[in-house]
């Protein structure tokens, strides 16, 4: 097989010669986000000869344009939230007009700190470290693959080199998906919202995922006007129903205002000049300075080489079983890139058992991907682990459902409007006397409101060890915190059974 560049031309070795190997390793990662990071450095520990190559971003996804920026643009809007209740808790502060420039400046510092962190915990594991698009350029004599790393968007002048190994894992991610509609590159993705000088006075987001609602969040946050439209009736696909319900509550409250129900076509310039009009398909047009673009991700496979190596990809994910193996032997995926749980902790995890698999005696521990917590980073976080209300009425099993709804003490100073809701989803069984009881193990924990991801971490545990209501029932409150709430939750709202709601 000849080598080929990213977008799958010759490469500039001669068309008709097999490029010459210039460094050979056991293993070759191409992608420097969390789980090819994780992968990378615990093979090497494990003694492997290990190279990674990164086209653009030491970190990956997560560390450069998604979780940890994201997580610091939360930050600072909760630093706004908290000066403006300052004055009812007595400081003579006023809230000034928030800085994009300044905090990009900041932010941006944080970004090349973490990546130099990278950097060197690769190299200190002994990594080998290359900068460029990857892509597979064939297989290696005696077994394993070769593979071509070429100039990138952040290495343009860098040579072709080709590296070999027995095995290669494809660690690449994922990236923003554009619609395909007129005027779509007129909108800003999240990659390049991390990247953007200045902020527009409104935002126009479209899409009501992760990314979407987090970013309205932000936005409104930072004192931008903002609007969210979307195609279906709620936010947040596939998460409990009344937690969303609440949510929505707490966006409205934030001066975000929602827009359901909304199908965009087509996306042009104001005739003013300034700004952006978004038109949809019931004929509803909204006008803002800017459009945001939170229509999902996609695996990041293009340029690869991928399907003329043999590696069988469906809906552009790249396939593979549980021992992340894809179709072809020597070849591996682990992240994003295989539309399995994209969350980093779940590269990460994989990432490391994979390392374990092929160069230690196995896995040291199974992850449980069953119950993977999750969180959504408005300003008042939604955060959950286990099975939904919904999930558990889709079932036909027998559950005891708990919940708490209530103004947190933090907001009782400056009566800042917005309740949290709590709730324990709870397998039930019968009493002697046959009466549904909610005693048995917690399947299910939701939350929204403020340090909700920390405490959604912590009940985690209870959730993955399989603990029952009735141990945690013995737990006693640490007084005054959000998090009591949880251990003293003593009666059912209501319980499920055979799908339905019962009084019982």
């Amino acid at each position: 097989m000849k080598g080929t560049t990213m977008n799958g031309t010759l490469s500039s070795q001669a068309a008709d010669a097999t490029p010459t190997l210039e460094r050979e390793f056991d293993l070759i990662v191409i992608g420097a986000g969390s789980g090819g990071v994780r992968c990378a450095r615990i093979a090497a520990s494990l003694g492997a000869r290990v190279a990674i190559v990164e086209r653009a971003h030491w970190g990956g996804t997560c560390v450069n344009l998604g979780c940890v920026p994201k997580k610091l643009m939360f930050y600072g809007v909760q630093v706004g939230k908290a000066i403006a209740d300052g004055p009812a808790y007595g400081w003579d502060v006023t809230l000034p007009q928030h800085s994009w420039p300044d905090f990009k400046r900041s932010k941006d510092r944080v970004i090349e700190r973490l990546d130099g962190i990278y950097v060197r915990l690769l190299e200190n594991a002994g990594v080998a470290l290359f900068r460029g698009d990857a892509a597979l350029a064939g297989p290696r004599a005696g077994g394993g693959w070769r593979v071509e790393v070429g100039p990138s968007p952040l290495a343009p002048e860098r040579p072709v080199t080709v590296i070999g190994a027995a095995r290669v894992v494809v660690a690449t991610g994922s990236s923003p998906t554009r619609l395909a509609i007129p005027g779509a590159d007129l909108a800003l993705t999240s990659d390049q919202v991390f990247t953007m000088d200045d902020c527009p006075a409104s935002m126009l987001v479209l899409g009501a995922g992760y990314i979407g609602v987090e970013f309205s969040g932000v936005f409104a946050g930072f004192g931008v006007k903002t609007s969210l439209a979307f195609r279906r009736d709620h936010v947040l696909r596939g998460f409990d129903s009344q937690m969303v319900g609440r949510l929505e509550e707490l966006m409205a409250q934030a001066g975000v205002t929602l827009y359901p129900g909304l199908e965009p076509v087509r996306i042009e310039r104001a005739s003013s000049g300034a700004g952006l009009v978004t038109h949809f398909a019931n004929g509803t047009e909204l006008e803002a300075g800017g459009v945001l673009m939170a229509t999902g991700r996609h695996p990041a496979v293009a340029g690869l080489n991928l399907e003329s190596a043999g590696v069988a990809l469906e809906r552009g994910r790249i396939v593979t079983n549980a021992r992340f193996e894809t179709s072809v032997p020597g070849i591996y995926a682990i992240g994003d890139v295989t539309n399995h749980i994209n969350l980093t902790p779940v590269a990460v995890a994989e990432g490391q058992m994979l390392a374990e698999t092929l160069y230690g005696p196995g896995p040291r521990d199974q992850r449980d991907f069953k119950a993977v917590p999750k969180a959504v980073f408005f300003q008042e976080p939604l955060s959950t682990v286990g099975i939904s209300e919904d999930e558990a009425l889709a079932d036909g099993g027998n559950y005891a459902i708990f919940t708490s709804s209530f103004t947190p003490l933090s907001q009782s100073v400056p009566q800042r409007p917005g309740q949290a809701l709590m709730k324990l989803i709870v397998k039930a069984g019968r009493s002697p006397d046959g009466a549904l009881a909610g005693s048995g193990a917690i399947v299910g924990v939701h939350m929204v409101g403020e340090d909700s991801p920390d405490i959604i971490q912590v009940m985690a545990m209870a959730v993955v060890n399989q603990m029952t209501k009735a141990q945690l029932d013995r737990v006693l409150a640490l007084h005054p915190t959000m998090a009591e709430e949880f251990v003293t939750m003593r009666a059912p709202q209501r319980f499920i059974s055979a799908g339905k709601v019962v009084a019982d």
